[in-house]
């Protein structure tokens, strides 16, 4: 064999190997909550493992990850935000909705608890006292889960937060919470985000438990007749994997200091 013809038979077997041992990827917008939580940095690898896939993850708040679906950019869509996804879906940019947890939303606040809110009777009743006191809130204004809950739950109380003691930071939960906690301010959270980050914050829960605080978390395909492009089918197995009796048992299972952060819907 001539040097020529060993070099051609080497880049052949590079090819081939190449060929053999590429990963696919499978591309996931999803809100900052999420994996802030840590829950993917668990969920992934077993799903990666069992398909032989990665999973890339894009997170931003749930505004931006249905817009990024919508483009085509991901094949698939985790995110909390039900009145907008179905918007979403209506319009056949998304298919397959399928609920997978839930956990609720919260009220931080500092260990003083200015505004009172330890008394208050319900989420309205906390925002006013928040509103009435001028105490600094800290709000996500990136158009994400969070914040379009808190917008209608401002709403519900009948109140427009504007004022120097209102501060739209149009950053992630992760950074909120710390701007919050820097400033010891008050702040809406899922509460997965906030057990994440309980040891590193001084912040504490002031207000929970009201039903219109409960914060369900859905999966979709982005649908392939607007998009040939993307991979349906690894969509509609990592559909199936986070819905199924094994991916629904690690959601269940995710702790963090002892507390659960998520529960699952898909199987109970």
């Amino acid at each position: 064999m001539t040097l020529f013809q060993k070099v051609i038979t080497i880049m052949l077997m590079l090819v081939i190997s190449s060929a053999v041992f590429a990963v696919e990827h499978l591309k996931l917008s999803t809100t900052t909550s999420t994996d802030n939580s840590g829950l993917l940095a668990v969920l992934h690898p077993q799903f990666e493992e069992k398909y032989g896939v990665k999973v890339d993850v894009i997170a931003v708040g749930t505004g931006k990850a249905l817009k990024i679906g919508s483009n085509g950019d991901v094949d698939v869509v985790f995110v909390h935000a039900p009145a907008a996804e179905l918007s979403y879906v209506e319009s056949g940019d998304f298919i397959d909705r399928k609920a997978v947890m839930h956990n609720d939303f919260v009220i931080v606040g500092p260990t003083v608890d200015k505004a009172g809110l330890a008394g208050a009777k319900s989420a309205a009743h906390a925002l006013q006292l928040i509103a009435e006191s001028q105490s600094e809130f800290i709000s996500r204004g990136d158009d994400s889960g969070t914040h379009k809950k808190e917008k209608s739950l401002w709403s519900g109380a009948a109140i427009k937060p504007e004022g120097q003691w209102y501060v739209a930071a149009g950053q992630g939960m992760g950074a909120v919470l710390k701007i919050a906690d820097e400033k010891q301010a008050y702040a809406l959270t899922d509460r997965g985000t906030q057990i994440a980050y309980a040891d590193k914050m001084n912040l504490k829960v002031v207000f929970e438990g009201d039903e219109v605080l409960f914060n369900p978390y859905h999966v979709m395909a982005v649908n392939p007749a607007k998009h040939p492009h993307v991979k349906y089918e690894l969509a509609s197995q990592y559909i199936e994997f986070v819905t199924s009796a094994e991916g629904q048992a690690i959601i269940a299972g995710f702790r963090k200091a002892n507390q659960q952060l998520f529960y699952p819907d898909a199987v109970k």
